[in-house]
């Protein structure tokens, strides 16, 4: 039985490592080809009356672990100078113009087709108001340098703001007093908790030494992670800073005091550290959406209200997104307008929403069609550019944002 589930666990790793290649080279994005992979092995699996049970309970935990990864590796890889302050302003605007659309168009629409009361119908609409950065960063790469910077900032302050508002608006019950003052109160104690993690981390990862550095601090953030979502925070606001203080130490010369916690050592050490969250991200994203391809029930996405409904909403997705990114100066809006998957933040989201039993007839297979259709649509971002080199040329020309400096 070991040998078996070391066996299947091996190759699911090399085959999510082709499917990457594959998807690459072909412009289909990658996590269209592991979810159809999750689906194509769930029906040889029914055929054969073998079922993974286990599957549902553990698919929000991977989920949440790929989701810190995705955001911390995606603020390893930012700058952030002066000459950034409009690029950082746009996406910001971006990111909260685009939630706040979506999400009242999405409130309205479930509240006149399904008849929810204009609270659920909130609750129901923040999960697809969220831009995945689990799709949204990878489908990213190989677009001009300020491209992909906006696209990552953007993604990941809307992962944050969408869960900063969901959350806030699930514990407020209906209420916007207790919601005001849960996304107010919440956000304040998120960036004040963020800014002393990120120090504790920087202290942290210029002082360790031997072969164990990294996986205990890592384990450190996902705690730190689970804490802040107990207490209804904000946590991927922490991850975001501290990926942006590691990459950024020039941030703390202003204080003596801080600039000596700066070791000589520490670029290196930073180096090591990128690529242990790189390995670790493709290997947690992989079996996330293959085991979401797994989930999905395939007859719920046959009925035609969960069609009918996932056309009205990508048509509101892209309609606003264009006009919301012309609005803010982004240069080509056309292009980055198709950067605007649904994935893993919308199907966790929304997993914890229909947990409380208050999203009765709701069209299940809405949410995959969604996030299928707004991932397949980010292959339309790259028309026009030249092939991405293959991965050996990518390691010896460095990452895409450093290349760009040089």
């Amino acid at each position: 039985m070991a040998d078996r589930a070391l066996f299947v666990l091996a190759a699911l790793f090399v085959l999510a490592y082709v499917l990457e290649v594959f998807g690459r080279r072909t412009r289909v994005p990658g996590v269209v080809l592991l979810i159809s992979t999750g689906m194509i092995a769930r029906e040889a699996l029914d055929r054969s009356g073998f079922e993974l049970g286990f599957v549902e309970s553990l698919l929000p935990v991977v989920g949440t672990i790929g989701l810190v990864l995705i955001v911390l590796e995606g603020a390893l890889d930012l700058e952030v100078r002066r000459d950034r302050a409009k690029l950082i302003a746009r996406s910001s605007t971006a990111a909260l113009a685009g939630f706040l659309a979506t999400l009242l168009v999405f409130g309205w629409l479930f509240a006149r087709l399904l008849g929810y009361d204009w609270a659920v119908a909130a609750l129901a609409a923040m999960p697809f108001a969220v831009i995945s950065s689990a799709v949204a960063i990878p489908s990213a790469a190989g677009l001009p340098g300020d491209a992909r910077e906006f696209v990552v900032y953007e993604s990941s302050l809307s992962d944050i703001i969408g869960v900063l508002f969901f959350y806030a608006w699930l514990g407020a019950n209906g209420s916007l007093e207790r919601f005001l003052g849960g996304l107010f109160g919440g956000g304040a104690v998120s960036l004040a908790a963020a800014a002393l993690t990120a120090l504790g981390v920087f202290f942290l990862i210029n002082r360790l030494e031997g072969h164990i550095r990294f996986v205990p601090l890592l384990a450190g953030l996902l705690l730190l992670y689970a804490a802040g979502k107990t207490l209804h925070l904000s946590p991927l606001i922490l991850i975001l800073v501290c990926g942006l203080l590691l990459n950024n130490p020039h941030l703390l010369e202003w204080n003596a005091r801080l600039k000596a916690m700066h070791r000589p050592r520490y670029d290196r050490t930073l180096a090591d550290f990128k690529s242990l969250v790189a390995e670790l991200t493709f290997a947690v994203k992989s079996v996330f959406f293959i085991m979401l391809g797994y989930w999905t029930d395939l007859g719920a996405m046959l009925d035609w209200r969960a069609w009918a409904l996932a056309a009205a909403m990508t048509g509101v997705i892209y309609a606003s997104r264009f006009g919301i990114l012309k609005a803010v100066g982004v240069a080509e809006p056309r292009r980055l307008a198709w950067l605007a998957p649904r994935g893993l933040i919308t199907v966790l989201l929304f997993i914890t929403a229909s947990e409380t039993g208050r999203l009765a007839g709701f069209p299940f297979g809405t949410v995959m069609l969604v996030v299928l259709t707004t991932a397949l649509a980010t292959s339309l971002a790259h028309r026009g550019l030249p092939s991405e080199p293959a991965p050996s040329d990518i390691d010896e020309a460095g990452p895409p944002l450093e290349r760009v400096a040089e």
